[in-house]
């Protein structure tokens, strides 16, 4: 009988189990990487130095460089100070502010409608880029900047059909389109490209090859690093990898890299630039809830930062934005050690928050993002900064 019972009462349990939600279904990429609402702990083994730079004091903005951290709110940047035993390269800005989010139909955006809010300065539905909620092409700061006789940059470590910078050189109504959206860079007109994604350049379903239609444009199209840092002039359109870049931990200081090409060769133009520069993988390890990976990207983020914001330190003409499309992931700090660069943190969701998220702004003109704004308003201050 108590057999009987036993196994009447396990078949009822796996009954139940049956019709939870989604119990039958396949678990996402997210829940597989890590449950929600479990404590990580992360220590930074090797923590970086970091200096304070003395803001120009001019007054003139000739160039604007606009550094993107793809999911990263004040919570990522505080755990990342926490992590460094208290410093971070991002501290250097002078002014900071945040921005408000939301997209045209949503609450909670996405990098197609957060990257175009940031690089149009139009607000439009979750999922478009580069393009208004009807659909109709927007211009960017990069074709702008182009218009002026100014040059224009794109470097990011994914790859090049992902939202945000798909959202500066490209347009459709569908972020998911992806080898339609690749094909736009051939007549975005932009100087300088750096990222990854060279699986939909060529060997296409409709048997284009974007590198050869790039190169008859006048582009250089290196396709690894080696071969970008020889080249010390025209333009220049790189891939270096299939899809994405490597992880942190194994492309090393590649970003840095790349952008510093990119100020090295944009910077010839006397009139002036626009460089976006992103640190593309935090919105990943965010959505994956991976807390290791996360923190290696921020730093790799803030050292490229530093970099950036020295360079711009000795220019004396260049403005340096700094923010984020929105948040990934929910982070939570919730315990740490700053001696010890211990931080222990949680996540409440494999997806993007609603929070606000922070702008930090050197060099002249910082002055300008102070305060509480909208995301699009970024983009209407670089380019009354710019002229454009």
């Amino acid at each position: 009988m108590k057999t009987k019972l036993l196994t009447i009462f396990c078949a009822a349990a796996l009954l139940l189990m049956g019709c939870q939600p989604g119990a039958n279904q396949p678990k996402t990429e997210a829940s597989e990487q890590s449950p929600r609402d479990k404590e990580q702990t992360y220590v930074m083994p090797n923590p970086y130095e970091v200096k304070r730079l003395t803001p120009p004091t001019g007054k003139k903005v000739k160039n604007v460089i606009l550094m993107i951290g793809d999911g990263m709110s004040l919570m990522h940047v505080y755990s990342a100070w926490t992590a460094n035993r208290g410093k971070l390269w991002l501290e250097n800005a002078q002014a900071t502010g945040l921005s408000k989010t939301y997209c045209a139909n949503r609450l909670i955006t996405d990098s197609g409608a957060g990257g175009t809010a940031l690089a149009t300065g139009h607000k439009t539905n979750y999922h478009m880029v580069g393009v208004d909620p009807e659909g109709k092409p927007l211009e960017s700061l990069v074709t702008l900047a182009n218009k002026k006789g100014l040059s224009s940059g794109v470097a990011v470590t994914c790859r090049l059909w992902d939202a945000t910078p798909a959202d500066f050189c490209c347009h459709n109504v569908d972020r998911d389109q992806e080898e339609a959206i690749v094909a736009d860079y051939v007549t975005c007109g932009v100087d300088y490209v750096f990222g990854g994604g060279a699986k939909l350049f060529e060997n296409r379903a409709d048997g284009r090859d974007l590198f050869q239609e790039l190169r008859d444009k006048g582009y250089q199209t290196p396709r690894s690093w080696d071969e970008l840092a020889d080249i010390s002039k025209g333009k220049v359109f790189c891939v270096t990898d299939t899809v994405d870049t490597p992880l942190p931990a194994e492309r090393g200081d590649l970003l840095a890299r790349a952008a510093e090409k990119g100020i090295e060769l944009l910077d010839q133009n006397p009139e002036g630039f626009f460089l976006m520069v992103e640190g593309s993988q935090l919105d990943d390890y965010g959505h994956f809830n991976d807390l290791d990976l996360l923190m290696q990207e921020t730093h790799d983020f803030d050292r490229t930062i530093g970099r950036v914001l020295e360079w711009a330190a000795k220019d004396g003409e260049t403005l340096v934005v700094v923010t984020a499309d929105h948040e990934t992931g929910g982070l939570t700090l919730v315990d740490g050690d700053l001696n010890e660069g211990r931080i222990v943190c949680k996540f409440s969701t494999g997806g993007h928050s609603g929070v606000m998220v922070p702008v930090y702004a050197f060099g002249p003109g910082a002055e300008n993002f102070t305060g509480i704004f909208e995301n699009t308003d970024v983009f209407w201050k670089i380019k009354k900064l710019l002229g454009l």
